[in-house]
């Protein structure tokens, strides 16, 4: 039997890993007695959760806005951009017919943070390069182990969910793991079924919109509790029921707060307020918290709380980047190196400047400092902001004073000249004691400048 090109016999038998993915998409007993209810929390409800919503929208949009770069090592060792390579960057750019690459990416995570798997499909030319790349459903991808150890994956096309239908026909195909790139976070049961950090922030998830669900339904009646009607002994069911469904009817729901006029004794008692009615923004924040922490997200990322005190713009994009995206990031850069077989000395990288960008001020005083230390060009700095080159621009500029340090090693400091010798008077009216004594204190300056010199 061939499956994609591979002939597979009876000496490999597939066989599908333990998922415990089978019954993710609903939770069939949020509650005890739930199921007997016919009450069940279906994935789809559970995304709904504001904060749920925006842990997911705000790591995948991040990374989503991170645009591909393949980049080449030069002979410095340095990662530069290369656009000379046209056998990669057409994927990179356009990854398949209907999304672009930021749609591509956002699905990959997506897909990761929900079903802790992403599976992209392979779409190869005749010359076996890769053309396209096809985010597929997690459920409905099976791995398969044969008895040899190699991985196959079983993809079920639901009808008309068939992104290739001209080439794959059929509701099922099987395909090596060569042509599938296959993402997977936290392998807790199996090293190809990854986690989801969605099953860890599922309960407060569902703790929080059952709070939601009760709030909605109590502000709706009017915002106000309900209440008992008491009447004297001896009213008979019949009659109970008659005036409950009357009280209802005329004082519920959008008729809250009318006069209401009773008879034969009735009251009406109001229920009060409980205490753990005023706890319900703490409880509901303290469920929020425990939904970011599965994502490493900081509560103040996704609008929980406040930014502690001290902690910077930069502080805060880092830790971010640290804690939430970073290993995402890692993750899909070298899976697409080896999924479309980039080899070193070229790479797939993301760009992080639109994530770590720094405001115009900051980024003009940096830049400065670069140029003025002599680290970057005049025409780097003017490229950051966007201005042209200028002329002499590609060369780094130093002061003229500053000197290398093994050349100022090597300027010591010049010994001092000994005095000239006096000139001799010559004329006739000198003495010779005076000759003698010019002579005297002439010794005595060489000496004295012969002794300072080697002090010095």
């Amino acid at each position: 039997m061939k499956i994609f090109g591979w002939e597979i016999g009876r000496a490999k038998q597939l066989s599908p890993v333990p998922d415990y993915r089978g019954g993710w998409r609903r939770i069939l007993e949020p509650y005890a007695g739930a199921w007997q209810q016919n009450v069940e929390e279906k994935q789809s409800t559970v995304l709904c959760y504001p904060t749920l919503y925006a842990c997911l929208n705000r790591i995948s949009q991040d990374i989503g806005k991170l645009p591909f770069q393949l980049k080449r090592v030069d002979e410095n060792g340095i990662w530069k951009v290369d656009t000379s390579n046209t056998a990669y960057w057409p994927v990179l750019r356009k990854p398949n017919k209907y999304q672009t690459q930021q749609q591509f990416r956002e699905s990959w995570i997506l897909s990761k943070l929900i079903q802790g798997n992403t599976y992209a499909l392979k779409e190869r030319d005749n010359r076996g390069v890769v053309t396209s790349l096809y985010i597929l459903d997690p459920c409905n991808v099976v791995p398969l182990v044969a008895d040899n150890g190699d991985v196959y994956y079983r993809l079920n096309f639901p009808t008309s969910a068939n992104l290739l239908p001209e080439k794959y026909p059929g509701n099922e195909l099987i395909v090596p793991a060569s042509e599938i790139i296959h993402d997977r976070l936290n392998t807790f049961h199996h090293p190809l079924i990854g986690v989801p950090p969605l099953c860890a922030a599922n309960m407060p998830a569902c703790k929080n919109l059952k709070i939601l669900k009760d709030a909605t339904t109590f502000f709706a009646n009017g915002a106000m509790p309900g209440g008992i009607l008491t009447a004297p002994a001896g009213m008979s069911e019949t009659d109970a029921a008659t005036v409950q469904n009357y009280w209802d009817t005329n004082f519920g729901g959008e008729n809250r707060g009318r006069v209401a006029v009773i008879g034969a004794d009735m009251k009406y008692t109001a229920f009060a307020f409980k205490a753990a009615d005023s706890q319900l923004v703490e409880q509901l924040r303290y469920s929020d918290e425990q939904i970011c922490q599965p994502f490493g997200i900081h509560p103040f990322i996704v609008g929980i709380g406040t930014i502690p005190a001290g902690m910077k713009t930069d502080d805060i994009t880092n830790t971010y980047y640290q804690f939430a995206l970073q290993a995402h990031i890692e993750a899909m850069e070298g899976l697409l190196d080896d999924g479309l077989a980039i080899s070193p000395p070229m790479g797939v990288e993301l760009d992080l400047n639109p994530l770590l960008r720094m405001d115009f001020a900051k980024r003009a005083d940096v830049m400065g400092k670069l140029v003025g230390d002599g680290i970057a060009t005049p025409n780097e700095g003017r490229f950051e902001f966007g201005y042209p080159p200028l002329a002499g621009g590609d060369t780094v500029y130093m002061q003229q004073q500053d000197i290398p340090l093994d050349q100022a090693r090597k300027n010591k400091i010049p010994e001092p000249a000994a005095p000239p010798p006096p000139t001799p008077d010559t004329s006739s009216a000198a003495s010779d004691e005076n000759k003698a004594l010019a002579a005297e204190v002439w010794q005595l300056r060489a000496i004295q400048a012969t002794r300072e010199a080697i002090n010095a």
